[in-house]
């Protein structure tokens, strides 16, 4: 049995390490509970957007527009497929980060050419020991999700697309179900699909009048699908932000209730070793008591 000083060292240490993992839960519920609101504040914009590009292919249904193109003539060994791969900046979010970097290698196992447009360091690191392409001009940090930062990497993606330098681009993030869940998922961004904007829901009775677009519907779309893009990369990007934390706090405090247990464990290994200490002095004591009776 180890001393009662290892002991007490040892309770001390966990104690300053829960600390440490009590204070990082803290942190990441506020910064969840900040994410949550910039996503809530911004929604109803961009599914106005969605909205509208839904109203406009209802009442246009002949329209083809080079965000719709799906390139079905090119095959699927040769199409060039633009993945981009939100992860975290740093560890300690349980299994964030290897859900992630699984989804994105079966996405890799896809016929095709793939390009990589790595968000966040972890991710970064990772595939940069990977015989893949990656972008490494495309260098964000997931921290703090802006619009700024959303618009910058959706001019990138739409200018490489319209280049015919990506046929196809997907999103690979983490998305939260509830407070407690969160899934990694694949999220196709281009080409759009007009199945994704067969249902506009809006309340009953409402008038909707007819529509006119000028200067034409191309120049119409134009503008608002690369403002639809923006808003759905900003989406992930808060989406992956706030799972990041969520994750972050289970796993903190995952570890702040071991640290607990093991503080109690050690406890009761204290007590007894102080007990048995106490005893063993108590013994000590009576056997030189029972000594200086004998010599008198």
């Amino acid at each position: 049995m180890a001393n009662i000083r290892e002991i007490q060292s040892r309770i001390n240490s966990v104690k300053d390490t829960m600390k440490i993992t009590n204070a990082m839960y803290m942190i990441s519920s506020s910064k969840l509970t900040q994410a949550r609101k910039k996503l809530a504040d911004t929604e109803p914009y961009f599914y106005a957007l969605q909205g509208e590009i839904s109203r406009i292919l209802r009442h246009l249904p002949e329209l083809h527009h080079s965000y719709f193109n799906k390139r079905e003539n090119i095959p699927a060994e040769e199409r060039k497929i633009g993945s981009i791969v939100i992860t975290a900046d740093k560890g300690l979010a349980g299994a964030y980060n290897h859900n992630i970097v699984k989804l994105e290698e079966e996405v890799l196992s896809k016929p095709g050419q793939h390009k990589l447009f790595v968000v966040g360091e972890l991710g970064r690191h990772y595939f940069a020991k990977k015989d893949v392409d990656i972008d490494t001009n495309f260098r964000y940090t997931v921290q703090k999700p802006t619009m700024h930062r959303a618009r910058d990497i959706s001019a990138v993606i739409l200018d490489q697309f319209n280049n015919h330098e990506l046929d196809e681009v997907y999103v690979v993030y983490t998305r939260m179900e509830n407070a407690v869940q969160s899934e990694a998922e694949v999220l196709k961004l281009l080409p759009l699909e007009r199945g994704d904007f067969g249902e506009m829901k809006m309340p009953l009775n409402m008038y909707r009048e007819e529509i006119e677009l000028n200067p034409s519907p191309m120049d119409v779309m134009n503008s608002i699908v690369p403002s639809y893009i923006n808003g759905m990369i900003y989406g992930c990007l808060v989406e992956a932000y706030a799972s990041e934390h969520n994750a972050r706090m289970m796993a903190m405090k995952s570890a702040t209730d071991s640290a607990q247990d093991l503080i109690k464990d050690l406890s009761i290994l204290y007590n007894r070793a102080r007990q048995a200490a106490i005893t063993q002095e108590i013994t000590e004591v009576c056997a030189g008591a029972r000594a200086q009776q004998k010599k008198s």
